[in-house]
C-alpha cells in the first residue's frame, strides 16, 4: 500500500508559467523525495502600471510518496 502526500508551495518567474512550476519543482525536489506531480492551482501575473507583465506567480500543489 501506497501513502502519499500533498504540499502547497509558491513560485516564481520573470520568464513565464512554465518556468515558474520548473523552478518550484526543482527547488521542492532538493528536499522532497518520490515526487509523483505537480496541479498549478493558481496563476498570477504581476504587472507594471502600464500593463507590461513583469513576473509569474504560481501556487503548486505537489504530490509525494511517503516513506
Amino acid at each position: 500500500m501506497s501513502v502519499a502526500k500533498i504540499i502547497e508551495v509558491s513560485a516564481s518567474s520573470k520568464t513565464s508559467v512554465e518556468d515558474a512550476v520548473r523552478s518550484g519543482l526543482k527547488k521542492v525536489a532538493e528536499t522532497v523525495k518520490g515526487i509523483q506531480g505537480a496541479w498549478v492551482s493558481e496563476t498570477k501575473a504581476v504587472t507594471d502600471d502600464q500593463g507590461n507583465i513583469t513576473e509569474w506567480r504560481v501556487n503548486l500543489r505537489i504530490t509525494f510518496l511517503v516513506q
